[in-house]
């Protein structure tokens, strides 16, 4: 966690530089155009594929330790050529609850929050057994990447609004495992995150401190945030998590939101809420 966090710190502090040193156009360490979310706008599209695509063979990934990942080819021609399923049946593994389950449960509440940085991600029955199924996003650079390549994102705000949300979602669903390959980014710098299954638990720990590692948010993101509603998140992921997750998952929204309001109060709304 600390890595990931010194990593980010020091990507924020280089892209903030590079806004006052290089224009935005594509420079030698930046990605070409082009970006990656190709399911925007186009998500029950994308969630009926995944849920019905006739898998033609399936890979361990190079990858990732988690969630019993496997990489998965569909038959050409279809909507996409291949997908992340998962069939970490939900228990405690070297101390962490993991569950497969929980990466529908965060592709759901991306939805609700409209993120748009989990890729599709359904629930399915693969040989008999109960997986998720993901988008398997291509063209994207892992954080480790970015950061070895020494590459950073020319719009320095553009790159502060992005990772404030996910430490926000981070500290929403107490995502205890963000990492340097969970976290991608596309062409446009966009960010898209994977690997959430040792999300939804019950616990109220929040892995980044409003105040100290996180500071401010965007004002439309908080208010959805805020304004989540229990019975819709029941109703969208209450079967996807264990019981009291959703609780646990409100009482930290709730605790979310008095933090940044009380932060605001000592620094000032305009500091800690941005457009």
């Amino acid at each position: 966690m600390l890595t990931f966090l010194s990593l980010a710190a020091s990507l924020l502090v280089a892209t903030l530089s590079a806004q006052a040193q290089t224009p935005p156009a594509a420079t030698a360490g930046s990605l070409t155009p082009s970006g990656s979310r190709v399911w925007l706008g186009r998500y029950a599209e994308y969630e009926d594929f995944l849920r019905t695509a006739e898998v033609e063979r399936v890979e361990s990934l190079k990858v990732g330790v988690t969630g019993h990942t496997k990489h998965v080819f569909f038959k050409p021609g279809g909507l996409a050529p291949e997908g992340a399923m998962r069939d970490q049946r939900p228990g405690r593994y070297e101390g962490y609850f993991e569950s497969y389950k929980s990466e529908a449960a965060a592709y759901k509440l991306d939805r609700l929050l409209e993120m748009d940085m989990v890729p599709p991600t359904v629930e399915r029955t693969y040989n008999g057994q109960s997986v998720t199924m993901q988008l398997f996003v291509k063209n994207v650079k892992m954080l480790k990447d970015v950061y070895a390549q020494k590459l950073h994102d020319p719009d320095g705000r553009r790159w502060n609004r992005q990772v404030h949300r996910v430490y926000v979602f981070d500290d929403l669903v107490a995502d205890i495992d963000e990492n340097q390959t969970n976290l991608m980014f596309d062409p446009e710098w966009s960010f898209i995150k994977i690997d959430c299954s040792r999300c939804f638990t019950d616990m109220r720990t929040q892995p980044f401190g409003i105040g100290k590692r996180l500071n401010q948010i965007d004002r439309p993101f908080f208010e959805r945030v805020k304004a989540l509603d229990k019975a819709k998140v029941e109703q969208e992921i209450g079967d996807l998590v264990e019981s009291g997750a959703v609780d646990a998952l409100m009482g930290r929204r709730d605790d979310i939101v008095k933090a940044f309001e009380k932060l605001a109060q000592q620094r000032g709304e305009a500091d800690v809420f941005v457009p």
